[in-house]
């Protein structure tokens, strides 16, 4: 399994996983909970840059995003930050759901994969 690289390993799950030409990103949630939607989409979304980064991508390269709200009416206010951060001439599949999530506190959590 030389040929799988996990990055920025926790406890329970790696940040980032790479096989092959492949970047798999844990979900993120933002590090600053008391921002709200707007704020924490575009801390999740910094963190995002970074960790492709690491694995030697950027979103340029991403593949799929999947992200959930916990409270689909902030879908508008997510939306206009992530639009104006993702890159225009390539955009991924996405999906976007409500659901709850680990904390209250946390208003979206963003998960993606990414081409190296």
């Amino acid at each position: 399994m030389s040929d799988i690289q996990r990055l920025q390993p926790g406890p329970l799950y790696s940040g980032a996983v790479i096989h092959g030409g492949t970047v798999y990103l844990a979900g993120k949630v933002s590090s600053d909970s008391s921002l709200d939607v707007k704020g924490q989409t575009r801390n999740v979304l910094e963190q995002i840059d970074a960790t492709l980064a690491e694995c030697g991508s950027d979103k340029s390269k991403l593949l799929s995003v999947q992200i959930w709200l916990t409270d689909i009416a902030a879908w508008a206010d997510m939306n206009e930050v992530y639009t104006a951060w993702a890159d225009a001439d390539n955009k991924p599949c996405r999906a976007t759901v409500e659901s709850a999530l680990a904390a209250p506190e946390f208003l979206v959590e963003i998960m993606c994969v990414a081409a190296r």
